[in-house]
């Protein structure tokens, strides 16, 4: 059994079985199609600024709370508008890329922006 199945999407249960067109869970009974799995995925995940709003590539943003930067005298305040973003995965849960007027290339987290 050279290939590897992947774990049951209920409980995480790491033995999996094929039986016909459908992959079954002996620890919880449950049954799925290796397509659903597939599909489930390929949903990429969804980045929110700290009201709730989705963010995506290119957007522009609001510093909501003064940030501090190491290696500077004064920090970024809030109200700093940011342009044309980057989501990446970053370190930490800093997943925007993007360069501050005045600081240069920065990583930024999703909780301390607003969209505009």
């Amino acid at each position: 059994m050279s290939e590897t199945l992947p774990p049951c999407p209920e409980c995480s249960g790491a033995y999996t079985y094929e039986m016909g067109a459908l992959l079954v869970c002996p620890e919880c009974g449950h049954e799925w199609s290796p397509s659903e799995e597939s599909a489930a995925g390929t949903a990429a995940e969804v980045i929110k600024d700290s009201v709730g709003n989705v963010l995506a590539d290119g957007d522009t943003v609001t510093v909501v709370k003064t940030l501090k930067v190491k290696g500077s005298p004064t920090g970024i305040k809030a109200g700093t508008k940011v342009r044309n973003i980057r989501l990446a995965d970053g370190v930490d849960g800093h997943d925007i890329d993007c360069k501050v007027d005045g600081f240069g290339a920065m990583q930024l987290k999703s909780s301390v922006v607003k969209k505009v």
